[in-house]
C-alpha cells in the first residue's frame, strides 16, 4: 500500500526580528522549523482516473503532490498567438479539440499573444496545453486559484469530461478550494492537514438555474467580440439571452430567412444569424440550452428554426443532437457575405440543421418568444421536454 513519509525541516534564523517575533507572541525557541506528514495513501489498490488533493493553504498539498506525482510541468509562452505555443508536432485539430474540450472556444482568443488573455483565458489555455501535451499524468498544482469560481468550476467539469474520453490518461490536481469537488468529480481526495484519504464515486454534477428571456439588439456588444466569424449582426434580428444567475452568459440572435431552394423554395423560416457563449461559461453546453428552446417555441408557434454552424465543434453537436436533423452537410460556398444568416465563404464547411424536437407549452412559448421568459432547471438533455432540460449535459 503506498504510504506518505514526507519531512520538511529548514533552520530557525537567529536574527534580529525573529527573536522579537519570539518575544513579542511568547514563541518557544527552537533550532529547527519541521513539517511532517504521514499516513497511508492507497491510491493505486483501485482503478482511478481523476484525483484531488485539496485543504488550506500551508497545509502540505504541494509537498504531496511533488512526492507523490514529481514536479508540476511548468509552461513557457511567449509566441504571438497561443496556438503557436502549443508543440509544433501537434496538429491545428488536435489543438483546436483540446481548446474546445476545457471551454476555450473563443477562436479570436487563439489567435491572441497568452500575456493578454484574462485570468479565464489563460487557465483553460494553459489546461488545454496540458492535457495535450503532457504524457499519461497530468499534474496541476493550485488548480483554479487565480480565476473566478464560476471559471473554476466549470474549467473543473471540463477537464474531468476529457480525461474519463480518454482512457490513456490520469489527472491529479492541488487545491485549496473545495468548491470545485463537485464539478471536478474526482476518484480520491486526500487532504494533508488531517492526513485523510477517501474515495469517491462519480454522482451527478450540481445544477445550474438558468433563464431565458429576449433582450435589445444592444446585447450583441457584449457578445460580438466573442464570435467565431464576424461582429455583424443584422438590425433586424431579434435577440435573446441565457443568464445563468441574472448573469448574461450565452446569445442567439434570430432573423427571418426564405429558404433558398428546394420544395420549400421562398418559404419564410427563422434563422439563428448569431449564437455566442461568453467564455467564463464555455464548455457548458448554454448554446445548445438556448436554441433548444427557441426551437421548441419556434415550434409551438409553427414556425420552423435553421442554424448554419461553421464552427467544427459546433457543427460536431448539432449533428449529435437528436433534436435537430442535417439538412445539409458541411460544405464549400462560393461567396463571402458577412451580413447574411450562414455568414458563409469559400472554403469555409458550414452545415445546416433544423429543428425537429418536441415543441413547448404554445403559451409558453408565446411569452417566451414575445416578450416573457423561460425558466430551465433539469438533469439531461435527454429529457422529454425541451422546457424541462438542464444546462451543461453537452459542449458548445
Amino acid at each position: 500500500m503506498p504510504s506518505v513519509d514526507v519531512v520538511v525541516e529548514s533552520p530557525v534564523s537567529t536574527g534580529f526580528r525573529v527573536r522579537q517575533l519570539e518575544g513579542m507572541f511568547d514563541v518557544p525557541r527552537a533550532e529547527t522549523a519541521r513539517l511532517e506528514w504521514r499516513g497511508n495513501v492507497p491510491i493505486e489498490d483501485e482503478p482511478w482516473r481523476v484525483g484531488l488533493i485539496v485543504g488550506p493553504s500551508g497545509c502540505g498539498k504541494s509537498t504531496l503532490l511533488r512526492d507523490l506525482f514529481g514536479d508540476p510541468r511548468s509552461l513557457k509562452w511567449g509566441a504571438p498567438s497561443v496556438i503557436e505555443d502549443f508543440d509544433p508536432a501537434l496538429s491545428i485539430a488536435d489543438i483546436a479539440a483540446a481548446c474546445q474540450a476545457v471551454g476555450f472556444n473563443t477562436i479570436p482568443a487563439w489567435m491572441r499573444p497568452f500575456a493578454v488573455l484574462s485570468n479565464g483565458e489563460q487557465f483553460r489555455a494553459t489546461l488545454g496545453r496540458l492535457l495535450i501535451e503532457e504524457g499519461e499524468m497530468v499534474v496541476v498544482d493550485e488548480f483554479t486559484s487565480v480565476v473566478d469560481r464560476q471559471v473554476a468550476k466549470i474549467g473543473a467539469h471540463a477537464v474531468q469530461k476529457w480525461i474519463r474520453k480518454h482512457p490513456s490518461k490520469q489527472f491529479v490536481a492541488a487545491s485549496c478550494h473545495y468548491d470545485v469537488v463537485d464539478w471536478l468529480q474526482p476518484d480520491w481526495i486526500l487532504e494533508p492537514a488531517t492526513m485523510t484519504f477517501s474515495r469517491r464515486s462519480l454522482q451527478r454534477r450540481p445544477e445550474l438555474e438558468v433563464a431565458i428571456s429576449p433582450v435589445p439588439y444592444s446585447a450583441w456588444r457584449t457578445f460580438a467580440p466573442f464570435h467565431y466569424l464576424t461582429k455583424e449582426l443584422h438590425r433586424a434580428a431579434q435577440c435573446f439571452c441565457l443568464f445563468v444567475d441574472d448573469r448574461p452568459a450565452a446569445f442567439a440572435g434570430i432573423i427571418s430567412s426564405p429558404i433558398s431552394s428546394g420544395a420549400h423554395k421562398g418559404e419564410a423560416i427563422r434563422a439563428v444569424s448569431r449564437l455566442v457563449t461568453l467564455p467564463d461559461w464555455q464548455g457548458m453546453g448554454l448554446a445548445m440550452v438556448l436554441v433548444d428552446q427557441l426551437g421548441a417555441a419556434y415550434t409551438a408557434l409553427r414556425l420552423r428554426l435553421r442554424t448554419y454552424p461553421a464552427h467544427p465543434a459546433l457543427i460536431r453537436t448539432f449533428d449529435r443532437s437528436r433534436a435537430w436533423a442535417m439538412k445539409k452537410r458541411p460544405g464549400t460556398f462560393s461567396q463571402y457575405n458577412p451580413r447574411s444568416s450562414t455568414g458563409s465563404s469559400g472554403g469555409r464547411p458550414c452545415g445546416v440543421f433544423e429543428y425537429v424536437g418536441p415543441a413547448m407549452d404554445r403559451s409558453e412559448a408565446a411569452r417566451l418568444i414575445r416578450g416573457g421568459s423561460e425558466s430551465v432547471s433539469t438533469p439531461s438533455r435527454r429529457a422529454s421536454s425541451p422546457s424541462s432540460r438542464r444546462a451543461g449535459q453537452t459542449t458548445t
